[in-house]
């Protein structure tokens, strides 16, 4: 008994000294305050927002025949250059030839009748001024020679109608660009009916790149440039990523910007227009708009020094040695990094510099 005793003291012994070295230890452990700060400053920065975008052409044709017939010629490769005007397909051209020739036969038969109805005029006049003929007579004659003139009319009508069909056997191009695929061959019967056109050329020396902004975007860039057009003016420099990740050499600048906001989206679309000299873009192509905005004297903060609480933005201003809360608005874009502060901050402002969504309000701060 007098053993057990013993031993439950010494167990006793043991568990107090391990709370008393356990107290000294946490005791011993120094409690920091020491945070990381910064003191706000201005700055000029770019950023960009990037916003996928499809490429067309600044003007995609596509290419119907205007009379039926059989394709006796293909004058063209598939993407190859056009120019404007240039021979794309022949037409068999035979039966509009033989259409004109008798068009223009129309024509003299034409003229050859109101030749004759103008001379019947003319004598009857004389003769009725001599009281031969009737006034019956003078007026039928007249009325045969307005059928002949009419007639006449007709055919020449005709005939330029026969002169157009011909020229459309040979189909061209109405603007300078380069040939898609061709689904047609010599043989091919084809008419202004058929559902495929004959191929389409895109004038590709400059492309339309479309894209969209969100009515956020939209609203803060027109708020800070007064108007629309003022911001078109700024919207330069845009850059052009392309699907394989590779940067387009050329630079673009907006030239468009619908005025309705799709309801299903809330998106604005915008058109770019991107220089094409060596004819790397493609109509039908995709990448993504890289578009810049320069903030002149704006105050930047990290991204890290901000936490949110209901959709708003809060930073831990050091008043006074210690955190205060203070809300802050940022421009909407950024770079997934840093914060372009707009408003709630003032230069000269100390902030807690990170892990500000750890902190609260009130917390004595030892700056380093």
């Amino acid at each position: 008994m007098k053993k057990k005793t013993q031993l439950n003291k010494l167990v006793l012994l043991g568990l107090l000294t391990f709370s008393i070295t356990s107290c000294m230890q946490q005791a011993a452990t120094p409690i920091t305050n020491a945070y990381e700060t910064m003191i706000v400053g201005t700055t000029d920065r770019t950023v960009y927002s990037t916003c996928s975008a499809s490429i067309q052409g600044k003007q995609d044709v596509d290419i119907y025949p205007q009379v039926s017939g059989l394709i006796t010629d293909v004058c063209i490769s598939e993407g190859a250059a056009v120019k404007k005007e240039q021979t794309l397909f022949i037409i068999d051209q035979i039966p509009y030839k033989a259409a004109l020739e008798m068009a223009l036969a129309n024509v003299e038969n034409a003229e050859a009748s109101v030749a004759t109805a103008q001379m019947t005029v003319d004598s009857k006049e004389e003769l009725y001024k001599e009281g031969v003929v009737s006034n019956f007579d003078l007026t039928s004659a007249r009325n045969t020679l307005r059928q002949q003139k009419a007639a006449l009319a007709q055919a020449r009508a005709e005939l330029t109608n026969a002169r157009n069909n011909l020229s459309y056997t040979e189909v061209k191009s109405p603007v300078d660009g380069t040939a898609g695929m061709i689904p047609y061959r010599i043989g091919a019967l084809v008419s202004s009916a058929i559902a495929e056109p004959l191929v389409s050329v895109s004038d590709n020396n400059e492309m339309y790149v479309y894209f969209s902004m969100t009515e956020k975007q939209m609203l803060s860039l027109t708020k800070e440039t007064g108007s629309t057009e003022k911001s078109m003016e700024l919207m330069t420099g845009l850059t052009l990523k392309l699907n394989d990740g590779s940067t387009y050499e050329e630079e673009g600048y907006v030239d468009a910007i619908s005025g309705i906001i799709d309801p299903q989206t809330g998106t604005v679309s915008v058109r770019a227009v991107f220089p094409n000299p060596g004819h790397i873009l493609r109509s039908g192509g995709a990448g993504n708009v890289l578009m810049p905005y320069k903030k002149r004297d704006c105050i930047i903060i990290p991204q890290e020094a901000t936490y949110e609480l209901q959709d708003k933005i809060f930073v831990y201003k050091v008043v006074n040695g210690k955190t205060e809360s203070a809300m802050i608005t940022v421009f909407p874009i950024d770079d997934g990094k840093e914060y372009i502060v707009e408003s709630g901050l003032q230069k000269g402002d100390t902030i807690i510099a990170e892990g500000a969504g750890l902190l609260r309000e009130g917390i004595e701060v030892t700056m380093r």
